[in-house]
């Protein structure tokens, strides 16, 4: 997300390099290359031409600090602005005691909104929350099918104490188009249904369209008036720019929505919803989904997004990501098992699942200041990792104990049990004993340092690089490994 605004906006700004003040001409000049940045983003018109006005207001009557370039002061200047634009951060979701919480979920058919509700559903469940999920889209071909499954996937295998069931009356489905109260009744019973079993939150997955028509909204304001949800939310394609900004106007119209969730966010998309979004409804954006699984779903921090974007990257969210992932305690008996010399193979596995968890190695990457930039062009594939996990799986327990035991023959059998081939065997052996070399000379640094340093909101971006890198040993991510080292001597 963001990649190409990201890297447009940064040139525009860093073009002010040598520049020896801030004037009026140089500011109103790179705020050109900014206003096209933005358009090109598909950020709605009256947001790019509010967004750049204020920039030059700020910069002008800025004092500029004496130990700051003006292409440092006008990025200072521009983060803000961008904060300004999607904040504030509010992600708080109102619970009333008793329960339960009622939950109105709307959006064009597409937007992702039973994936959602799923997700959703977890974030409250691994906060000790009971939640119904009502199949209330009684018009999109399997729908309710698909929230049955969704419920169970997460009551299952989502983390938490609490529990998720669905509601659904699949036999209604027939009935939509002949009676338009049939949704508002799955609703009304899906709530009584919540209240009986003591839920915490009921969440209503209720019908979209692939455009905003009379009828949509009829039965959504139906739903709104019968169940009178305490809180309603928008779910927003992030790819589809402008046209999610329009409906989200219309749908707040009709409905005042309390809150925006923008799906896709992990996308290669321009990302002008996110930027247009709160300035044209004037609700808050509460969530972002950032990727398939339930799990993939952040609190909407605008001060997170705006260093994204502006690659300054986002330590505080890989930090939370890390704390929920790597335990402490494992990341500093893995550092005393590296600085003694002592790192097997199932202990570096364990330590790169968990890594794997907390997302896209590229996103995670991106997360690192400086880092994001550098790894634009770069093609970071996760499927890589699959294959050195299925290397580390066909050792037996005394070669992953001691790798120094493989000779011709095992890395010949390990190649053909992997379904990889002898030389990336070969690769994979031989930068394990690097990095196991490398650690010891360091004193415990390389990957699990770096995790324990993750607990306590610091890294050091060249372990991740060379972890990007693992199995590949292409020449392009020898080089960057280079440049990830020279900045951290810088």
């Amino acid at each position: 997300m963001f990649e190409s605004l990201s890297s447009k906006l940064t040139n525009s700004i860093r073009n002010l390099s040598g520049r020896g003040k801030i004037s009026e001409s140089n500011v109103r000049e790179a705020m050109e290359d900014v206003r096209r940045a933005l358009l090109e983003a598909d950020v709605h018109v009256d947001v790019v031409t509010e967004f750049c006005e204020h920039v030059v207001q700020d910069a002008l009557g800025a004092h500029v600090t004496s130990s700051l370039k003006p292409s440092e002061e006008m990025i200072g200047i521009v983060n803000q602005r961008l904060i300004d634009v999607m904040g504030p951060v509010d992600s708080n979701i109102m619970l009333v005691d008793p329960g339960p919480t009622i939950i109105m979920m709307c959006g064009l058919q597409g937007s992702g909104k039973t994936t959602t509700c799923g997700k959703l559903a977890a974030f409250l469940k691994k906060r000790g929350k009971n939640v119904v999920l009502v199949a209330a889209d009684l018009q999109r071909p399997a729908a309710v099918e698909q929230l049955e499954v969704v419920a169970n996937d997460v009551d299952t295998n989502a983390k938490g104490v609490g529990q998720v069931t669905c509601y659904s009356e699949p036999e209604k489905c027939g009935e939509y188009g002949t009676a338009t109260g049939v949704a508002v009744g799955v609703c009304k019973r899906g709530v009584k249904f919540a209240r009986k079993s003591k839920a915490d939150v009921v969440i209503l997955d209720t019908a979209g369209r692939l455009h905003i028509d009379d009828e949509l909204m009829k039965e959504l304001r139906g739903v709104q008036k019968t169940t009178a949800p305490h809180q309603v939310f928008l779910v927003v394609d992030a790819m589809i720019g402008q046209d999610a900004v329009i409906a989200a106007g219309t749908f707040h119209e009709q409905l005042a929505v309390d809150g925006v969730i923008l799906t896709k966010f992990d996308s290669d998309t321009r990302g002008g919803a996110a930027l247009s979004v709160k300035r044209v409804t004037g609700v808050p954006i509460k969530f972002i989904g950032t990727g398939e699984k339930f799990d993939a779903f952040e609190e909407f921090h605008p001060d997170r997004i705006a260093g994204r974007i502006l690659g300054m990257g986002d330590v505080v969210s890989l930090v939370e990501k890390a704390q929920e992932e790597i335990s402490e305690d494992d990341a500093m008996k893995l550092a005393d098992k590296m600085a003694s010399g002592k790192m097997t193979v199932d202990d570096f596995m364990k330590q790169l699942k968990s890594i794997r968890r907390m997302g896209p190695m590229k996103q995670i990457l991106g997360m690192i200041p400086g880092v994001g930039s550098a790894l634009k062009n770069i093609q970071v594939d996760d499927k890589q990792f699959d294959r050195i996990e299925a290397i580390a799986s066909s050792m037996t327990k005394k070669e992953r104990n001691d790798i120094t035991l493989l000779g011709k023959s095992r890395i010949k059998r390990i190649a053909v049990g992997s379904g990889t081939n002898q030389n990336e065997v070969n690769k994979f052996v031989k930068q394990f004993q690097m990095m196991k070399k490398m650690s010891k000379q360091m004193a415990g640094g390389g990957m699990a340092s770096q995790m324990a340093a993750l607990q306590n909101g610091g890294m050091d971006p060249s372990a991740m690089g060379d972890l990007a890198g693992m199995g590949r040993g292409s020449t392009k991510t020898q080089s960057h490994k280079k440049r990830f080292k020279q900045r951290k001597r810088r």
